[in-house]
């Protein structure tokens, strides 16, 4: 059985121990989870444990013939070959294999009888011939069209020159290469950076399936709780091993903090306590004993600490402004690049409060949809309307471009944050991973990653009521995303969002639309209601749909889909009137509000109120335009239950199967 054994490895940068008497061992069907603090030395370890870097002390042993794979997270790029040839660079190992193989037999072959080393050559031999059987060369075709189909490469990809692939899907290459290798110790860095859904749901079946031992390091709570068995805990340069998958690991700890944080209360009140001691009674002569007693205690105290990430950061959203009952309606959206159709006939509608996941493949035009919706392209077709009072807050990876000036972080986020968050802003920058003196650097040195952070961050202090969200989750790590994860839970305006994290769709999801193949489909329920229809679909239920639809009707008459779309295009017809009829009686009661506030502003005013016959009369003013809000009230809820039928049979016509 293979193996890996790092045994009491330290490793230092200038001052600060990064590693001290680390002691792992890696054997085949180990699935380890490393996790920490960023700059913990999750990623040093794997560099010592690939024998990337040397440790300052310790030792590292790998069994005999056993091969180790290391996968960084960034900074690997590929040109000058096809995809498939670079893929196919996986199995430069195997070459060698075989050449030392052909050497052998060549020994053999000129060998004579009786030769005492014909045994040793056979043994070696067929070592290299079972070694080379289960590098899957002989089935390296297959193997290369699984890992890239897998990873989402198109077949038309594979004929590709790799330097024309852009820096995530470089890093595809890097893991499609990694796995190809099929190692004994598989170590991933980050793997799932670079990955959709559909990517991660393959790689968490493939590392299933693997036989080797696999130490990985990921942001990705599902992932790793569907991967591993073990968690190795790097904290303040010791590593822990629980056994168990993430969420029970989180549990164990969760137990573990909660006594940590008990205990340093209680240390920093003996502190005081002891402190007070001696500051009372340092120039008392007659207490210098006890004075000198209690220094010594002090000097013992070993302090606890507690880094900076693990203290607990919670915020709130600045309360969003109102808007309508619809937010957002599309309709007929269609949108292309030149000859090519990213979708058509796409209808998305929106209602106050929602938090929207919207999910499809990379490429199927998840993040163009989302800014035409925010207003930033309007090279389309169809109607969008957003809905009264709407505030759209925008957030994509492209938005780091904006922070090019020497102001610092502090000063940037401190410019646009409102009043009542600056006491708390040290803590916000420290949960979004901006520590220490790091709060001062210029924003024109920060990297990508800190730069869609601070974005990120910025977005979240101004009160906007509809927010729409790319990808927010990049870049950040686990405990920064489970702050954003529960600032946006507790968020009351309208959410729209792409994000690669399972978990994090889970937990905030309240309805899903998915483009597929150019079409937008609405699933009025959570992720997991998403996953579990699209896992009953079958290509024998598409079959069905696509017999319906080109039924040939009846003699005289017309056939069930074409009535079922002449059906829908009425009640949508109706839904859009609704609403706009919505529209206006909102606009209505925003407006008598408006009166109402003015009139008690003229009340409140010495000329009316010290004026009985002027006071009775604005009195009077209020009272009829309370009427007339409580009758607009009355109406609009009429409104909004006719709305909600409408939509609850259109969303019956769009999905018959699941209703």
């Amino acid at each position: 059985m293979s193996f890996l054994q790092l045994s009491s490895i330290s490793l230092a940068y200038g001052d600060r121990d990064v590693l001290e008497g680390v002691t792992l061992r890696i054997d085949s069907k180990d699935r380890i989870a490393l996790t920490g603090a960023n700059g913990s030395g999750k990623s040093s370890l794997l560099k010592i444990a690939a024998a990337l870097v040397s440790a300052d002390s310790g030792e590292t042993f790998l069994s005999p013939h056993a091969r180790v794979t290391y996968l960084p997270q960034t900074g690997l790029e590929h040109s000058g070959v096809s995809l498939r040839d670079e893929a196919e660079k996986a199995y430069a190992y195997v070459h060698v294999m075989l050449e030392e193989k052909a050497a052998v037999e060549d020994r053999l072959a000129s060998s004579k009888e009786g030769d005492p080393e014909v045994e040793d050559l056979l043994h070696h031999q067929h070592r290299l011939e079972e070694a080379i059987a289960h590098s899957g060369y002989y089935q390296r075709e297959q193997k290369i069209h699984e890992v890239l189909s897998g990873l989402g490469f198109s077949k038309d990809d594979f004929s590709k020159d790799s330097g024309t692939f852009s820096g995530g899907w470089q890093m595809r290459i890097a893991l499609a290469r990694a796995l190809l290798t099929t190692p004994d110790i598989l170590l991933l860095d980050e793997p799932t950076n670079y990955l959709d859904l559909e990517a991660r749901d393959w790689l968490q079946a493939f590392l299933s399936g693997f036989d080797g031992g696999i130490v990985l390091v990921s942001h990705d709570r599902y992932f790793l709780d569907s991967c591993v068995n073990k968690v190795a805990e790097l904290f303040l340069g010791k590593l822990t091993l629980y056994t168990g998958n993430y969420s029970a690991y989180l549990k164990q700890r969760s137990h573990e903090l909660e006594q940590l944080h008990k205990d340093y209360q209680e240390q920093q009140e003996e502190i005081a306590r002891l402190e007070s001691f001696i500051q009372r009674f340092r120039y008392n002569s007659s207490k210098a004993a006890l004075v000198q007693s209690r220094i010594k205690q002090l000097e013992k105290i070993e302090p606890i600490q507690i880094p900076e990430n693990m203290k607990q950061v919670r915020f709130s959203f600045p309360q969003p402004p109102h808007s309508g009952r619809q937010v957002i309606r599309f309709y007929e959206g269609k949108k292309s690049y030149g000859n090519h159709l990213v979708f058509s006939d796409l209808q998305l509608e929106i209602q106050r409060g929602e938090k929207l996941a919207l999910v499809g493949k990379n490429g199927a035009g998840k993040s163009t949809l989302m800014r035409i919706l925010a207003g930033m392209d309007t090279a389309f077709e169809g109607e969008l309307k957003l809905g009264s009072g709407v505030r759209i807050g925008f957030f994509d990876q492209d938005l780091e471009s904006s922070f090019t000036t020497e102001r610092s972080i502090y000063d940037e986020i401190e410019a646009s944050s409102p009043t009542a968050l600056i006491p708390s802003l040290r803590g916000l920058l420290g949960a979004f991973l901006f520590r220490g003196d790091d709060i001062y650097k210029p924003l024109a040195v920060l990297s990508g990653g800190e730069k869609s952070r601070l974005a990120l961050l910025k977005l979240l202090l101004n009160p906007v009521n509809l927010l729409i969200l790319d990808e927010p989750t990049n870049h950040l790590d686990l405990q920064t995303k489970d702050v954003l994860l529960n600032v946006l839970k507790e968020y009351e305006g309208t959410l729209i969002f792409v994000s690669h994290d399972r978990y994090f769709i889970d937990q905030l999801a309240t309805r899903v639309f998915e483009i597929e193949n150019g079409r937008g489909r609405n699933f009025p329920g959570d992720y997991a209601y998403y996953r579990s229809l699209k896992e009953r679909e079958s290509p024998a239920t598409a079959e069905l749909s696509r017999q319906e639809d080109t039924a040939v009707p009846p003699e005289g008459g017309i056939s069930d889909s074409r009535l079922q779309r002449k059906q829908l295009k009425d009640l949508q017809a109706a839904s859009r009137r609704l609403s706009r009829e919505e529209e206006a009686l909102l606009e209505e009661i925003e407006d008598l509000e408006r009166q109402i506030s003015l009139d008690q502003d003229n009340l409140a005013s010495p000329r009316v109120y010290s004026d009985p016959e002027a006071a009775r009369k604005v009195q009077a003013n209020i009272n009829r335009l309370r009427t007339r809000i409580e009758e607009a009230q009355e109406k609009w809820e009429t409104l909004a239950h006719q709305l909600s039928e409408t939509e609850a049979a259109i969303e019956k016509l769009i999905n018959p199967v699941y209703q």
